[in-house]
Parts: C-alpha cells; structure tokens; sequence
C-alpha cells in the first residue's frame, strides 16, 4: 500500500494546477487565474511501489458558477521517457525530494491501475490516508477482459473529457468536466463500465457522477 507523507510540497500542487489547467482544451474558465481548491478523489496504488497515483477533484470558483474538474495525476522520483508534453510540473516533497508531476492520462501506470480497478481487480485507496479504502468510490464492469500490458496510451483530448484507446475497439472514457448523476442513472450508451464518486462544491454541497467510463 501507497505510504502518504503528510509534509510539504513546494509548489503546491494546487500551484501547479493552476498554471496548467488553462491550458487544457477543456478548461472552462475564462482569463481570470482559476480560484481552485481541493474538492475530492481518490489514490490507486502502484504495484511496484514507485509511482504515485492520485485522482484528484478540483473545483474552480473564478467564472460565473464554480465548475469541478478530474485531474488524474502521477508523481515520479524520476521524469517519465517521452512525455515531455504531458508533465504538469515539478515539486520539492519533504520527504521524497524531487517529483515529477504528470497528466496521469499520459502514464501507463495510471492507466493499467485504472483498468484493473474498473474490472474489480484492485481497489480504490482513500486519498490523504494510509492503506485505507474509499468506499465511496464505485466501480462497474460488464464486457470481457481487458488489456493490460504493454498499455501506450495515446490519449485525445476534448471539450470535456479525455479519451484513450485500450484494446479491441474499447475506449476508456475520462471526465474531465464533472457533472452531478444520482447513483441510480443509467450509464452512457455503450459503456460496459465505469468509476464514479463524490466531491463537494465550494458552498459545501456534496455532489456526486461519473470519473470514467469503458466504452465497447
């Protein structure tokens, strides 16, 4: 299980965000610097014990009406060959030194743990708490076995999600732009399985939908 040091981070990773998500395609803010604060998710582990996996929900308050963004995320010891293009930054960690922060779109670590979690196999970890699982978090899978090795992904992204071939058509579908779902609403069409879980607005609301979806 995942270790999580309680110290500083310089930046923040909020910081972090906050210079890197107006540049997504599906950021949704205007020219104001985005108001963000740490709104929920959830940690997978890595079963070698070297990358840090963290979904983590944001809510940004600088527009009209505050907006909450999935930011999968990976920390490295070490950069990560060839995505050059997907690192959000670089931090100083109190007890790890250096790291390197990634779009977690872009890591095959995150997406062979994701997989693994939407067909059962692993479970979600809560995400400022040791070797302790969310129970909120909730998973589903319908179709037949995924791949999981030798994971490249190449992901798309557009107004509101990204989005990555897997296998045999399949297409794993992340939310970037969360929308609020009640627990019982039927999945999209064509999706055989997802994750989805909570988050809380900055008026303290507690919302709940969809973080991804597989697609066949």
């Amino acid at each position: 299980m995942a270790v999580i040091h309680h110290t500083t981070l310089r930046p923040t990773k909020l910081e972090l965000l906050a210079s890197w998500l107006p540049s997504r395609p599906w950021y949704l803010g205007g020219t104001d610097e985005p108001d963000l604060a740490k709104a929920g998710g959830f940690r997978l582990d890595d079963p070698q014990g070297a990358v840090g996996i963290e979904f983590m929900v944001v809510t940004d308050a600088s527009g009209a009406r505050p907006t909450a963004y999935l930011v999968p995320l990976t920390y490295r010891g070490a950069p990560l060959d060839g995505a050059e293009h997907a690192l959000v930054g670089t931090m100083e960690h109190g007890v790890l030194g250096r790291r390197w922060a990634y779009d977690g779109c872009h890591d095959p670590v995150l997406v062979t743990q994701l997989l693994a979690l939407i067909e059962g196999r692993v479970q979600a970890q809560a995400q400022s708490i040791s070797d302790t699982p969310d129970l909120e978090v909730t998973r589903s899978y319908t179709g037949d076995g995924l791949a999981t090795t030798d994971i490249r992904p190449t992901p798309t992204d557009d107004r509101e999600a990204t989005e990555l071939p897997i296998s045999q058509g399949a297409i794993l579908h992340l939310h970037r732009v969360l929308r609020p779902a009640p627990d019982d609403a039927p999945l999209p069409e064509g999706a055989a399985g997802h994750v989805a879980g909570p988050w809380r607005m900055p008026d303290g609301t507690r919302e709940q939908g969809l973080f991804a979806t597989v697609r066949v």
